[in-house]
């Protein structure tokens, strides 16, 4: 069940029946690179093995946004690299992909498999889903992969996604309802509304368009893997999109 937001002036706008980026029949009729088989297909295994096997993620919050060539993309809670590098590819040489994790362990693993896979446009920081250190309106996409279940200040989680995005960006979300059989890895001190076990989808819509951002679409429906009752949104900030500038020197333009 795709839930379609109120037609706006936004351009490129994904989610929709148009843009079928959520995955399911359209997306293979259109010839789109989305990722929705069994969560990641053949492709993530090559960009780097040893990432999607260190996954902690629930879905593929990139096959969520269309990723342009160009763009900048910035994955919450990076863990092992896979989105940070699956959404690498996506942008191009002249778009780069972020990853944010605070544990040293994991950007190690992640550069290292950046480093296997040949990726350049790839940067790993160290630092929190609550305060990122990249600068007001760095990227174009902001990717969740069931991330924002685990924070204890869903406030700066939120506000940090919305200064991160340039006028008009995306915030792809994935996400799973609460599960009794998640209860015991209950995180301390996250409020009860989700608690690291999942976060019901319309808390997701209501916090997010709280802290200004538009709903553009809520599938209800994602494809499952090990987990059920998966479903991706996509929201947007408010402003007019502009298209990444093309290199006048070969060089990124960003």
């Amino acid at each position: 069940q795709v839930i379609e937001a109120p037609e706006t002036s936004a351009a490129g706008s994904c989610c929709g029946p148009a843009s079928s980026c959520c995955g399911g029949p359209a997306v293979s009729a259109l010839g789109k690179d989305a990722i929705t088989r069994d969560l990641y297909d053949h492709g993530a295994g090559e960009v780097s093995a040893a990432a999607l096997e260190a996954s902690l993620g629930c879905g593929n919050p990139t096959a969520l946004a269309e990723l342009t060539p160009g763009e900048d993309v910035l994955d919450l809670g990076s863990g092992g690299g896979l989105d940070v590098l699956l959404s690498a590819r996506r942008v191009g040489p002249h778009g780069t992909a972020y990853g944010v994790d605070m544990t040293p362990e994991m950007l190690a693993l992640a550069r290292r498999n950046q480093a296997e896979a040949g990726i350049p446009n790839a940067t790993f920081l160290q630092g929190t889903i609550e305060a990122v250190p990249l600068p007001d309106a760095s990227v174009d996409v902001v990717i969740s992969n069931c991330v924002i279940n685990l924070s204890t200040d869903k406030d700066a989680v939120l506000g940090e996604a919305f200064r991160l995005l340039r006028p008009g960006g995306r915030f792809a979300v994935v996400d799973f309802p609460p599960s009794f059989w998640l209860a015991p890895w209950r995180v301390e001190g996250v409020p009860a509304n989700r608690g690291g076990h999942g976060i019901r989808p319309e808390i997701v819509e209501s916090e997010v368009t709280a802290a200004g951002f538009e709903l553009v679409s809520l599938d209800l429906d994602w494809p499952t893997g090990w987990l059920t009752d998966l479903y991706c949104a996509v929201f947007r900030k408010p402003g007019a999109t502009s298209p990444p500038a093309e290199p006048e020197t070969g060089l990124p333009s960003r």
